[in-house]
């Protein structure tokens, strides 16, 4: 086990969501650690090294897995998927049926939902949306106030 849920918790859109605390190191984690906040503990893996951080929250069925971050005050839910080597940070939300792969990267206010899928070295930032059956890879970068569906 990398991890264990504690007794601390927040209540967070109908939901009670347990602080996270790290029991060995792992990349720049340390054991003792505290991370962020989420549901149970199907939401993070217990392999690897993904981790939820600082005040992000993880809830429903969503799942971080594999080597994926969520930081900062960034909100995974739904059935949402962050695996590989991607990342969510800043206020960023990821939910429903999104999901988030290989070393993407979703900030700021950026927003990801439906089914919509963001791979590669993808970055969507800002107040970007993306959304739909939308399906962004490669190297693109969606910023601004920009919506795709």
């Amino acid at each position: 086990m990398k991890y264990e849920l504690t007794t601390n918790f927040i209540e967070y859109k109908g939901k009670k969501l347990y602080q996270i605390k790290a029991l060995k190191d792992f990349d720049n984690v340390k054991a003792g650690d505290l991370g962020g906040y989420i549901e149970r503990e199907s939401n993070l893996s217990q392999k690897d090294s993904c981790w939820v951080a600082d005040n992000a929250k993880v809830s429903g069925n969503a799942e971080v897995r594999d080597f994926g971050e969520v930081s900062g005050n960034a909100e995974v839910r739904g059935f949402a998927e962050v695996r590989d080597c991607a990342k969510i940070y800043g206020y960023a939300e990821v939910r429903e049926n999104a999901e988030i792969y290989s070393y993407a990267q979703i900030y700021g206010y950026a927003e990801i939902y439906g089914k919509a899928e963001v791979r590669g070295w993808a970055k969507i930032y800002g107040y970007a949306e993306v959304r739909g059956f939308a399906e962004i890879g490669g190297r693109a970068e969606v910023s601004g106030n920009t919506i795709i569906n």
